[in-house]
């Protein structure tokens, strides 16, 4: 059981990745911008036949190609799966998954993992303009719109059809990706207040680290291998007011997925802080953390 542990929360000294001062800061560059507007015209849960075939296309390539490539790629192994069964019948009326956001295929390794649902994913406006914007949308990829009131009352808008009709909309609530980082970084409140205008309930999932064997590590170079822990569902408390509901379900969410990812109360790795975008000075030295870049 030891050995497992170990294993399980795998921490080398040796990664260095250029880690911002902001924690929800993006850090890898978009290269491209095809000056796509996100207005309140713009398609952000896109019905039309057209684009459905396109991504029902898609889908087919990630089950017979890219989900196989990855599952490898990442050494991924899946625990809790079987909670999604036990709630299936909960998680068909709609559902707002969060996570953290450690590598640019974990999206698609929850994919993999909670099929046949083809979930949607808020996703940050420079990226869906960029380099990989197309395969983002085909694979589920709604962009956040910035500084429109009418635009983002547009998103919200559809965003509550995909919700009520069902769907699966999974949030990075950390706000950006960091490659084998650690910490659970605090949380924005996206996921907390569409779970409650709209009464859905948020699930956790996970993703921890494990040392790699031999062949990974040496040959292919590879960082880590990845867990994806799949937790309960999480409902709002309607006792509360509104500010409170989305407060209360936006801690108990932060707080599950520390607990996921092996972290226990009380531990420096167990950040008491969330909602809070530019903290990073929790993260204590005694683990070898720091915005410098070191896990």
């Amino acid at each position: 059981m030891k050995k497992q542990q170990a294993a399980e929360y795998y921490d080398p000294k040796t990664v260095r990745y250029p880690y911002p001062e902001d924690t929800d800061r993006h850090y890898l560059v978009v290269k491209k911008d095809d000056g796509t507007v996100f207005d309140r015209y713009y398609p952000y849960v896109d019905r039309s036949k057209g684009f459905l075939f396109r991504q029902f296309l898609v889908r087919v390539v990630l089950n017979i190609v890219v989900f196989p490539v990855m599952r490898i790629r990442l050494g991924l192994k899946v625990r809790g799966k079987e909670k999604l069964k036990e709630h299936r019948e909960e998680l068909k009326k709609g559902v707002i998954s969060v996570a953290n956001h450690v590598h640019m295929w974990d999206y698609l390794a929850l994919r993999r993992t909670v099929r046949p649902a083809n979930p949607y994913i808020l996703s940050w406006a420079p990226n869906i303009r960029g380099e990989n914007g197309t395969l983002i949308r085909m694979t589920g990829g709604i962009p956040i719109p910035e500084n429109d009131l009418r635009a983002t009352a547009a998103y919200v808008k559809a965003v509550q059809g995909l919700l009520e009709s069902g769907g699966w909309l999974h949030v990075y609530a950390e706000g950006s990706m960091w490659e084998y980082y650690r910490p659970i970084r605090p949380f924005k409140r996206g996921p907390a207040f569409f779970a409650c205008r709209f009464d859905k309930p948020v699930l956790p999932f996970a993703f921890s680290f494990r040392k790699p064997g031999f062949i990974r590590e040496k040959i292919f170079h590879q960082t880590a291998c990845l867990t994806l822990n799949v937790g309960e569902p999480l409902y709002p408390d309607t006792s509360l007011d509104a500010k409170e509901r989305e407060e209360d379900l936006t801690r108990r969410a932060h707080e599950a997925v520390c607990r996921l990812a092996g972290f226990k109360e009380g531990e420096n790795l167990y950040p008491p802080v969330y909602d809070d975008s530019k903290r990073i000075d929790y993260y204590t030295e005694e683990y070898g953390i720091g915005y410098k870049g070191s896990w």
